[in-house]
């Protein structure tokens, strides 16, 4: 009933029998998103002709026998196929509670795709769903005017001002991605980022080659002298497209051009008749700092961001909430990882 799979053919195999799959549930993002002492497992589930397909990152619990699993960076949470409309997912949970407990895998965390079909319904009623805030979305299976009418005034200005002072092309060659990979480090300087977002060069150059999603890098270049100022990775699959990361040198944040890169994005997936941009949200999830209002600039078509936790095993979980000595009004998730500052 249940398979842990760890190899690329078997895993991307199964991922695309399901519906509603994202760049985010594939085999190579794991690969690239896993930390060195991390294992990407997909945890496939098979029963009659339904599939669930669970991706997670599996991880030793420092000091112990024991293991907890976690998702990736970005919008992960369970893929499915043939779940009938009202689906008893008993049958499910148990299958994998035996799993996860015969691994010693004592919590379950993963941020949640609000694209993907059945997920709230895969998980209910085994550990708490919790909303952690909004995210923006563009739709784009309204035409390219539609979309810019809800775009802000401002907004429209701010591009505009852009495309007056900016060319627009897609990344092609080696030089073209290190020039990214400098602008990039030298935004993650500028707003002092934490070291996880940091990425190497093999990062974005896997992610370029990938063969089971798409990666488009569009750069942005000053039509005075053609130096790349701007760059903005997008991932492609199955009609959604991810708002991946971004950068813009210093020197030139006054023409925004990363503005200008969305905006050219959103127009090029429409005629490549994907269906959803999302932007995602704010930091930490909120809807009251600059990142959202920037995002929500563009539309106010907001989609919620959940979370999934899971205790498998509450008694290993207190004893090392108690050895880490956790405060109670903690709620930082698995509590034993958190870190004070």
């Amino acid at each position: 009933m249940i398979e842990a799979i760890e190899d690329k053919n078997n895993w991307n195999e199964f991922i695309d029998s399901c519906i509603g799959v994202d760049s985010y549930n594939t085999f190579e993002y794991h690969i690239l998103a896993k930390q060195p002492e991390e294992r990407a497992v997909l945890i496939a589930y098979e029963h009659e002709d339904i599939r669930i397909g669970l991706p997670l990152l599996i991880r030793q619990i420092p000091g112990t026998q024991l293991f907890d699993a976690t998702s990736v960076y970005g919008y992960a949470g369970p893929v499915s196929n043939n779940l009938p409309s009202t689906y008893d997912n008993t049958h499910f949970i148990r299958s994998l509670n035996t799993y996860l407990t015969e691994n010693k895998i004592i919590t379950v965390f993963s941020r949640l795709n609000p694209f993907v079909a059945n997920q709230e319904e895969i998980l209910s009623n085994y550990g708490k769903i919790l909303f952690k805030g909004k995210i923006v979305v563009i739709d784009l299976l309204k035409s390219v005017s539609d979309q810019r009418s809800f775009f802000q005034r401002r907004l429209k200005t701010h591009i505009n001002k852009a495309r007056r002072n900016c060319e627009i092309k897609e990344a092609t060659t080696k030089n073209d991605l290190l020039q990214f990979l400098d602008i990039y480090s030298e935004n993650m300087d500028r707003v002092n980022a934490d070291k996880f977002y940091f990425f190497k060069e093999d990062y974005f150059y896997q992610l370029l080659n990938s063969v089971s999603f798409k990666t488009i890098l569009l750069l942005a270049t000053d039509k005075s002298n053609g130096i790349p100022i701007a760059g903005t990775l997008f991932m492609l699959k199955k009609g959604i497209v991810q708002y991946h990361l971004s950068g813009t040198r210093n020197n030139y944040l006054h023409l925004m051009p990363n503005k200008m890169l969305i905006d050219e994005m959103r127009t090029r997936a429409t005629t490549m008749n994907c269906r959803v941009l999302n932007l995602g949200g704010g930091l930490g999830g909120s809807t009251d700092d600059t990142l959202f209002q920037f995002k929500s600039s563009y539309s106010k078509d907001f989609r919620d961001f959940k979370i999934w936790q899971l205790i498998v095993d509450e008694r290993n979980y207190q004893s090392l909430l108690e050895a880490k000595n956790v405060p109670a009004e903690n709620d930082f998730f698995p509590g034993y990882r958190f870190q004070p500052k």
